[in-house]
C-alpha cells in the first residue's frame, strides 16, 4: 500500500480549518485514504471527527496511506496540502 510521511506545517495542527480542508481534499480524492499520526491506529481520513481525534499538533509527523487507482496521486495531493501552513492562507470567498 503506498504512504507518504509529512509533517504538519499549520500553526494549529491538524485541528479546525486545516482539518476541514484536510477532510474535505480527502473526501475528494475518489480513492479509501487513511492518516495515522506516529506508529498509532490509522483512521479514515474523511472523517472530520477521526482526523480531529488524533490531536496532530504543529510539527508532528502523520502518515498517509491509500490503495487502489490514482493512490500515489491523491497521496502526493494530500501530503502537498498538509505540508503548507494553511492557517496562513487566506480563506476563499464563500
Amino acid at each position: 500500500m503506498p504512504e507518504r510521511t509529512v509533517v504538519i506545517a499549520s500553526r494549529t495542527g491538524l485541528h479546525a480549518r486545516p482539518a476541514k480542508l484536510f477532510v474535505q481534499a480527502a473526501a475528494a480524492q475518489g480513492v479509501p485514504v487513511r492518516i495515522r499520526l506516529g506508529a498509532g491506529r490509522s483512521v479514515p481520513a474523511d472523517s472530520m471527527l477521526a482526523v480531529m481525534a488524533l490531536g496532530a499538533e504543529h510539527g508532528a509527523e502523520v502518515v498517509l496511506e491509500a490503495e487502489g487507482p490514482g493512490a500515489d496521486a491523491a497521496l502526493d495531493s494530500l501530503a502537498g496540502l498538509l505540508s503548507r501552513d494553511l492557517d496562513a492562507e487566506e480563506a476563499p470567498d464563500a
